[in-house]
């Protein structure tokens, strides 16, 4: 059985991956990568909102008004995420997908960030995401804007998942949440784009980077 089809007993698959020196290599080296990213998030975050940028006139969202959806949004993505994990005990290639895919769109997303500052739209309403918000630091964030972080996670968890109807799920998940975001108007328009245009490419770097030299 290959290492991307999902194992019914779960540990084998896993016993086997470990087998390989070259997985147990990625993964120490992708479980760092992504504690470390981790830690440095609320310092990156607290930074960027003392930047100012300039305001979009973003049609999209001059057509909704804003509204609260933050718990649409929230169990969603959660539920969406405890899939993946669901989906990985069985397969380590899953696992080893989202660490790298989550740690490169996130160094892409900080980098964007930066180039591109940007001040919030007009009537947005702060998310309440009380663990993604964790990350953020003391104060509510408002300034990660292009692109997207929430929308490039669930559509990257799409991109991970091997199985039909994990598949389908993330990707309704994903259009929903993106439409969402700017429901709440925390995004503009062009982040929520942004997140599925340079999540796609970025996802196949990851997939080199995690999986060469031992899924054969």
């Amino acid at each position: 059985m290959g290492i991307l089809t999902p194992d019914p007993t779960g540990d084998l698959a896993w016993q086997a991956a470990w087998q390989h020196t070259a997985f147990r290599q990625k993964l120490i080296i992708g479980v760092i990568a992504l504690v470390l990213l981790l830690l440095a998030f609320p310092y990156f975050f607290q930074t960027i909102e003392q930047k100012s940028g300039p305001v979009l006139n973003d049609w999209v969202l001059n057509q909704l008004p804003a509204t609260d959806v933050s718990i649409a949004i929230f169990l969603i993505i959660w539920a969406t995420a405890m899939l993946l994990l669901i989906r990985a005990r069985r397969s380590p290639a899953v696992f080893m997908l989202f660490v790298y895919g989550y740690v490169i769109v996130s160094l892409s997303r900080m980098i964007s960030i930066t180039l591109v500052p940007l001040d919030p739209p007009i009537g947005l309403i702060p998310l309440i995401d009380p663990i993604s918000n964790a990350f953020y630091g003391e104060s509510y964030i408002t300034k990660d804007l292009f692109y997207s972080g929430h929308t490039s996670t669930i559509f990257l968890m799409f991109l991970c998942f091997r199985d039909r109807i994990s598949r389908l799920l993330a990707l309704i998940g994903s259009l929903a949440v993106g439409s969402l975001l700017l429901v709440q108007h925390v995004h503009y328009t062009i982040d929520v784009l942004g997140a599925f245009v340079f999540t796609y490419p970025l996802y196949w770097l990851g997939k080199k980077m995690a999986l060469g030299g031992w899924n054969r």
